[in-house]
């Protein structure tokens, strides 16, 4: 039966202009032929952002753009919104703020714990983009290379939901029950995401993936009213016929299964330990035994223990070497998947499982973890070829990859709708650099136009935005130090002119699109 939900709607005022045209029917065209691969040769500034969407619209089919970092995905993010309103538009990238994983360092006896900050808006947007994939087909997910790491499986995930209806015979316990065993917190106090609260026959739940909380009225066994409402307020948005609550984490399991995997963890130190021990390794085979079963301990009583993502193939039941369940898998088998500055993008996601498994090799050799902790990681290049499906590759310089993949056919996109020529490249010397971008920001400021500055490092962007600062340029710096929310808010400010000048690094130097910007100067460009 079609659904509202089914087909893509794009709202825009912009005309296909340019080289757009023929690219889009061409694109088109090769998806509907089955073509696996397809290459999108666009040159800087052509609307290859617009041309993706067209594409996406006509084909309509649910998509993954995969972009190489974060402050390129939050912009692409808000582009699709602008242009499908209407539709499921969403956000995947790593939900770190910090990020320090665990590791050894056999040369200095040094162990380092994991530690991590976890941003909760970007938390709910990653369980926003899998509750859409599961309601609707028109859905465009924005993501970083963290959709090829480990998540929970789709089938638990999906298997544990709990469906509400008015009418409904389901008396409270069972539905507080249902909620404890998805991971939601009752807390009568304090009403925050992923929490629920009860008041007599009433019970309130604040979905980790909303902006809003749930009421479930009951009369007696049965479910008398469902509505949405303002956490802060208290006030009714909206009356519902049918709500689903998902899961608090996409790491759910039940709790027969959590018990198994118990066991299996047992079975697999009992199995190690003594290789160990034959090895002569007596400190590193007491060592696992004491961490495993402190955290075999934590899982049987409250059903988790830190770390317990090393445990993962053996809470998903999988067996030895099968790779882990990723947003690939919560994907229809027709997904569309589009590379953004794919020679950037496709170096990075064949980089990511040999780092992630030196990491985790030293820590198994020396007793740290169970050989299982191996599973706990991102795709292999080879295993993520195999996951999608079609592929079209976006970049104005397309690495040896993608042309080979694409037989070393492209489609061309080079002349830009607005038919403006590549800008104007001028070399100055490095002596006196400072003082005479100074005197360039000062013309581009009056003019209200924007300025982007690149340097070296970090230290070198703060160092010269404070000096810029005192001397009454309205300035800026953007670095991977930034939480990524705010990254999206500082390139915002910047077009609307809240400043004129933004420094920073390697992050300015792809896909951004800033028209307000008339200058980027790169410092020291003999040592980049």
């Amino acid at each position: 039966m079609a659904s509202t939900y089914d087909s893509f709607s794009l709202v825009t005022d912009f005309e296909l202009k340019g080289d757009q045209q023929r690219a889009v029917a061409e694109l088109t065209g090769g998806l509907e032929r089955g073509d696996r691969h397809q290459v999108l040769l666009g040159v800087t500034g052509s609307g290859k952002t617009f041309t993706m969407a067209q594409t996406i619209a006509r084909v309509n089919r649910p998509s993954l753009v995969m972009v190489h970092n974060k402050t390129l995905a939050a912009q692409l993010y808000q582009e699709f919104r602008r242009l499908f309103p209407h539709n499921a538009v969403e956000y995947f990238v790593s939900y770190y703020d910090y990020y320090q994983p665990e590791a050894y360092v056999p040369a200095t006896d040094s162990y380092i714990e994991k530690e991590a900050t976890i941003n909760d808006e970007i938390d709910r947007m990653r369980l926003s983009a899998t509750r859409s994939l599961f309601e609707r087909r028109d859905v465009v997910i924005v993501a970083s290379v963290s959709c090829i790491y480990g998540l929970g499986s789709p089938e638990a995930y999906y298997g544990m939901l709990l469906p509400l209806e008015r009418g409904q015979r389901i008396d409270r316990d069972t539905i507080l029950r249902k909620l404890v065993e998805i991971q939601y917190e009752r807390n009568d106090h304090e009403f925050d995401r992923g929490a629920f609260r009860v008041r007599g026959a009433t019970v309130e739940v604040f979905p980790s993936y909303e902006d809003h909380g749930v009421r479930i009225e009951l009369f007696g066994d049965e479910v008398d009213e469902l509505v949405t409402f303002d956490p802060l307020t208290g006030r009714t948005r909206r009356r519902h016929d049918r709500i689903t609550v998902y899961p608090k984490t996409h790491f759910v399991t039940p709790r027969e299964t959590t018990l198994r995997a118990v066991d299996a963890i047992k079975a697999e130190l009992e199995a190690h330990r003594p290789s160990l021990e034959r090895e002569g390794r007596q400190l590193e085979a007491q060592r696992l035994h004491q961490r495993t079963m402190f955290d075999l301990e934590m899982i049987r009583e409250i059903g988790y223990c830190h770390g317990i993502e090393n445990y993962s193939r053996h809470l998903l039941g999988r067996n030895p070497g099968e790779p882990p369940p990723t947003l690939l898998d919560y994907l229809p088998d027709d997904a569309l998947t589009i590379i953004d500055e794919s020679h950037q993008t496709v170096p990075q996601i064949r980089a990511m499982y040999h780092g992630d498994r030196s990491r985790k090799e030293v820590l198994v050799e020396h007793g740290f973890r169970l050989p299982s902790a191996l599973d706990n990681r991102p795709l292999s290049f080879e295993e993520w070829q195999s996951r999608v499906g079609q592929v079209v590759f976006v970049s104005a310089t397309p690495g040896p990859y993608e042309l080979r993949k694409s037989g070393g056919v492209v489609v061309e996109q080079i002349i830009r709708p607005t038919g403006l020529v590549d800008p104007q490249v001028e070399q100055r010397p490095v002596r006196g650099q400072v003082d005479d971008l100074l005197h360039e920001i000062r013309q581009r400021a009056e003019r209200t136009e924007r300025v982007l500055v690149t340097t070296l490092t970090k230290r070198m962007a703060e160092d010269l935005t404070q000096f810029y600062q005192e001397l009454g340029v309205r300035v800026r710096y953007l670095h991977s130090d930034i939480e990524t929310l705010e990254r999206v808010e500082i390139l915002r400010d910047l077009r609307r002119g809240a400043f004129d000048v933004l420094v920073g690094i390697n992050l300015l130097r792809e896909g951004l699109d800033l028209p307000e910007v008339s200058l980027v100067a790169i410092l020291d460009a003999d040592k980049e």
